[in-house]
């Protein structure tokens, strides 16, 4: 694995290849769980927040993947053009601990699951560790085989068939188990733009690593197209799902419901096939990424051993780590990459124009050196953009963290580069 710039010859994906991908990323328990907290708000009110979420956040996040599509770069390469050298190893250490915690994450849930679907052969199938090891094993093997031929034609196999057990999910969310009488209604308390904040920060949680993979696109609107449509359609999906089947049973784990329901009705195999091959098709980007995080801090590493030791270090913590925190992994993951990709957006779209130095990229004395490694403008963008996110959080105000934080660093970084711009522009008129 290189981070060096991927020449148009060497980029071999087309427009299927990225809809393929990114749908089967959202094809994810964690999604139908994410769906899930959204239940408060009923089922027009959630629908709502789930397709307006979906639009933004995509957006962002198909944004991020032009970066790395026209200019064939990873994702935390690109931040060293606002960034700095050194920032963007910030911003990349930051972005390993997300996927970690992400592949984690997919691997409890996935865990969970498998081991409900084994309860009735008992042993070590019943058993979640074993579930999480196995799975995160083909997570490992999914995430080494990335771009060659024989992965692209098991992911959009795997995508395929995990279609078809989709369409048996949605029959029991919306057929079977709306037929039985309705459980007591989840507690209210979750407003609107909250309940959008959580839709946001999924698409959002892929912005640091979009481009690792839209580099190897062969034509940047393809790329951005069916990204956007791939993610949209079926994340959106899984989202209504866990609303639906919360909001019918209040259960705290609706994907777990689905399942079980598959199970009584004979479907057990077809269920534990989307246990396991979901799993893996959206926890593999969370290993390759951190993968590619690490080698912008240090090139001395070996991509293939960074990457086990990336896959071993989810299966640890995922064996370890409370699930009931991952809504405010959710929220931390908006606060941290929201205003971080307003700065990044604003300044390759706005300052840059979509112009970058390559070669300066890469040299540490070169024109995005900054200060010692370090854009003190990004920085602060970036933390005031964090402090909006928290501040509205914290204080529970009603119009949600991620919007007012992107914009928030966005024209700060876009009003300092001006004022820094007419500056050196004025002493260039002195001085001549």
């Amino acid at each position: 694995m290189d981070i060096r710039p991927i020449p148009p010859s060497g980029r071999n994906l087309g427009g299927r290849d990225y809809f393929v991908l990114w749908a089967g990323v959202a094809i994810s328990l964690a999604e139908i769980w994410a769906g899930g907290f959204l239940a408060p708000l009923g089922f027009w009110a959630g629908l709502t927040a789930i397709l307006l979420g979906h639009a933004i956040g995509n957006t962002l996040m198909a944004l991020a993947g032009v970066i790395g599509s026209e200019h064939g770069i990873m994702a935390m390469v690109a931040v060293r053009a606002s960034f700095g050298i050194r920032g963007s190893a910030f911003a990349a250490a930051l972005n390993i601990v997300q996927l970690i915690g992400w592949a984690a994450i997919m691997l409890i849930i996935g865990g969970r699951a498998g081991a409900m679907l084994g309860k009735s052969f008992g042993g070590w199938l019943a058993s979640d560790a074993f579930w999480i090891l196995a799975i995160g094993g083909g997570t490992l093997g999914w995430a080494l085989g990335t771009g060659s031929r024989l992965w692209r034609i098991l992911q959009g196999v795997s995508v395929a068939a995990m279609g078809i057990v989709l369409v048996l999910m949605t029959a029991v969310a919306f057929g079977k188990l709306a037929a039985r009488p309705a459980a007591a209604p989840p507690p209210g308390g979750l407003g609107f733009m909250a309940g959008l904040d959580l839709v946001i920060a999924m698409p959002v949680s892929w912005m640091p690593l979009v481009a690792d993979y839209a580099r190897f696109a062969r034509r940047t609107g393809a790329a951005f197209w069916n990204t956007w449509w791939g993610y949209f359609l079926v994340s959106s999906w899984m989202y209504l799902l866990g609303l639906q089947v919360t909001r019918l049973t209040g259960a705290s784990d609706p994907g777990g419901v689905i399942l079980e329901t598959l199970g009584t009705i004979g479907l057990a195999g077809p269920a534990l096939f989307l246990v396991v091959l979901s799993t893996i098709t959206s926890d593999f980007p969370d290993v390759y990424s951190a993968t590619c995080s690490a080698l912008n801090i240090s090139q001395r590493l070996s991509g293939r051993t960074v990457m086990g030791f990336a896959g071993l270090l989810s299966i640890a913590v995922a064996l370890v780590f409370p699930l009931e925190q991952y809504e405010n992994f959710l929220l931390f993951i908006g606060a941290m990459f929201t205003p971080l990709f307003g700065v990044v957006l604003t300044d390759y779209f706005l300052v840059r124009r979509r112009r970058l130095d390559l070669e300066g990229l890469y040299r540490a004395d070169g024109p995005y050196a900054y200060r010692r490694g370090w854009n003190p403008a990004a920085v602060i963008a970036w933390a005031v953009g964090f402090a909006v996110y928290e501040t509205i959080v914290l204080w529970r105000l009603p119009v949600g963290g991620t919007l007012p934080a992107f914009f928030a660093a966005a024209l700060l970084y876009q009003g300092t580069s001006i004022y820094i711009s007419s500056r050196t522009d004025s002493g260039a008129v002195r001085n001549s």
